[in-house]
């Protein structure tokens, strides 16, 4: 089972998916999980940008990543969630 953070995550990163290309993706929304690629929900490397800003905000951290590093270390769920635990560790 997802704790908490896993699970604000993928409601953050669904609600992006649903507004920009809901309807290009290849998982259905309500299955998301840690191991969902990335790609599979139409999130090119613009599209991780706007969700690495978003999850900035959410969390007030900084992700201190250009977007091709981004691109070439996040490529799932999972990938997005321990880059945000890792710094809110950090930031406690």
């Amino acid at each position: 089972m997802a704790d908490q953070l896993t699970l604000e995550i993928i409601s953050a990163i669904n609600k992006l998916v649903k507004a920009e290309n809901g309807a290009r993706t290849t998982v259905a929304l309500g299955e998301i999980t840690t191991d969902t690629e990335l790609t599979s929900l139409g999130i090119d490397s613009l599209g991780l940008a706007d969700v690495l800003w978003d999850l900035e905000q959410i969390y007030g951290i900084k992700i201190e990543m250009n977007t091709a590093d981004a691109w070439s270390n996040l490529s799932n769920i999972g990938d997005v969630v321990e880059a945000v635990r890792g710094l809110l560790t950090r930031e406690v």
